[in-house]
């Protein structure tokens, strides 16, 4: 790993979706808070906040509290509160340097492990977009009672992220306002599910605040581990990591980056706590209105509100198992069919709004690893592609089930990429070669390498237990393969950290020594 100081002049070589800066209103006042400044640097952090909102981050919402009622809400306040702290270190990283995450790595790793590195984001931002497809695809055939078949639905959803994404056209900020739209419509939407559920507010309050899961077992483990892969993201840290550099802030003043981290950083909690309050809508309504079902339960209160979709639950005595499909019929079947368009309304919002902050993060990922520089529409066409041809295969010759499905493996995948995206992050902002004065302090490398460890053991179990569950022998040894060649170069990641460090450390103790042996001369 190459440890090199870039001046501020090649900090803007580089270029992204976004053609103007904001600029940020000069205060003179000697005030420590400024709310026209906070509003100048809003928008980056809830265009990033949309990633832990995506219809994956629902799925895993509404499982939670159907297998596991109020009890898991602790681990979702846990793991926004670790995704608050990554992002902190993206935003920094940004401001300080005038350069994204990818761009950095660009710039510090050799020509093959970038290589690697690259693929590993891509399949990241692949799986993410298969996820958010699925999801739009879901929503498009319940709000039109089936009439849109999920292969149309998928294919839809090439067409709208191409029309979208010509809103850029029309100024960040206008951008900026329209995400907050969506986000604004997720909000509203979850929240009328939670009005008209009307959960338990002791119990939710309880399991939000006390870390224990009485009563709890292999499935609820399961589920924990799939909420902390669920919303922290690989890629939505290379993505914030660009998105702060959209304000004009003058890096060669101190004063002027550590006033745009504070409000970068502000911004950021007010846009995860408005995410986080969205997923707890979700988390607690299946708590409160499916946790403990049956299918026959369902089944019997389906068949007496005249649901078409009556046969999607057996007549046993098994547990509910829901996803999004099911959770918009059930919600139908229970409250009236409002509820289940609103729902439906809520979940294309979620898929629409992540689709094209993906695509943003495919944009900043190539162009940052590569410093190739492909038009918009060819690097939409590239990603939308991979990631459209298999749903569209699975949506064409199976059914719901299978395409709902696809979501586990899909968190497995981006489970495993998280390291490629937390070691470089902490590697590099911990650097006083790229960070100065703003490098990570002891508490922030300590703290943020058990997290990164935490959530990496967290993700590898999610990830045995996945591929434990397939049965196949083939597949065992497979896995085995690839899992050393992952570890290999996880392994290769984490000595570069050690490695920088440790020329850091001997560097200070050489220039501590060198001082103390010089004579002292009179001025």
């Amino acid at each position: 790993m190459h440890t090199k100081t870039y001046s501020t002049s090649k900090d803007e070589v580089y270029t992204t979706y976004f053609e103007e800066k904001v600029p940020i209103p000069q205060d003179t006042s000697e005030t420590c808070f400024s709310f026209r400044k906070l509003w100048a640097f809003t928008g980056p952090g809830f265009l990033m906040s949309i990633a832990y909102l995506d219809p994956g981050n629902i799925e895993s919402d509404l499982q939670s509290g159907a297998k596991a009622g109020f009890k898991l809400l602790w681990v979702l306040l846990g793991a926004t509160i670790i995704g608050l702290l990554l992002q902190r270190l993206a935003a920094r990283l940004g401001v300080v340097t005038g350069m994204h995450l990818a761009e950095v790595c660009n710039r510090q790793y050799p020509t093959v492990p970038r290589i690697i590195l690259w693929l590993m984001v891509e399949l990241a931002i692949i799986g993410s977009d298969m996820q958010e497809v699925i999801g739009c695809a879901i929503a498009f055939n319940l709000l039109s009672v089936g009439r849109i078949p999920l292969w149309a639905g998928v294919l839809i959803t090439i067409f709208d992220t191409f029309v979208f994404l010509f809103l850029d056209k029309y100024g960040l900020r206008r951008l900026e306002a329209f995400f907050g739209f969506l986000i604004t419509i997720m909000a509203l939407t979850f929240g009328y599910e939670y009005v008209t559920v009307k959960p338990d507010q002791g119990q939710l309050l309880k399991g939000m605040f006390l870390p224990y899961c009485e009563g709890c077992g292999p499935v609820q483990l399961e589920q924990a581990v799939g909420i902390v892969g669920a919303v922290i993201m690989p890629h939505n840290i290379y993505l914030h990591s660009a998105l702060v550099k959209s304000r004009q802030v003058d890096r060669t003043k101190p004063r002027e980056v550590k006033e745009a981290n504070k409000y970068y950083f502000i911004e950021s909690t007010i846009a995860l706590f408005v995410s986080f309050l969205i997923n707890v809508f979700v988390v607690a309504v299946f708590a409160e209105g499916f946790y403990g079902r049956t299918n026959l339960d369902v089944h019997n209160v389906c068949n007496h509100s005249g649901s078409p979709h009556t046969h999607l639950f057996p007549q046993d005595n098994n547990t509910l198992q829901v996803d999004i499909y099911k959770g918009g019929v059930v919600l139908g079947c229970f409250f009236g069919p409002v509820a289940l368009y609103i729902w439906a309304v809520g979940i294309l919002a979620a898929g629409q709004s992540s689709t094209m902050t993906g695509t943003y993060s495919g944009q900043f990922v190539m162009e940052g690893f590569l410093n190739l520089r492909w038009s918009r529409f060819a690097r939409v066409l590239l990603t939308r592609s991979v990631a459209i041809v298999p749903t569209l295969l699975v949506a064409v010759f199976q059914d719901v089930q299978h395409l709902t499905g696809m979501n586990d493996f899909l968190n497995v995948l981006q489970s495993m990429q998280l390291p490629f995206a937390l070691i470089p992050i902490l590697t590099f902002t911990s650097l006083p070669s790229l960070m100065s004065e703003f490098t990570n302090g002891l508490f922030w490398k300590i703290g943020g390498g058990i997290v990164i460890l935490v959530v990496c053991a967290i993700n590898m179990y999610f990830v045995v237990v996945y591929v434990t569950g397939l049965n196949s022998v083939w597949l065992y040894v497979l896995a085995a393969l690839l899992s050393v060649a992952y570890l290999c170069f996880v392994g290769y990641l984490v000595s570069g950290d050690l490695a920088a460090h440790l020329r850091k450390t001997l560097f200070l103790i050489g220039h501590s020594v060198f001082i103390e042996e010089q004579p002292e001369f009179d001025s």
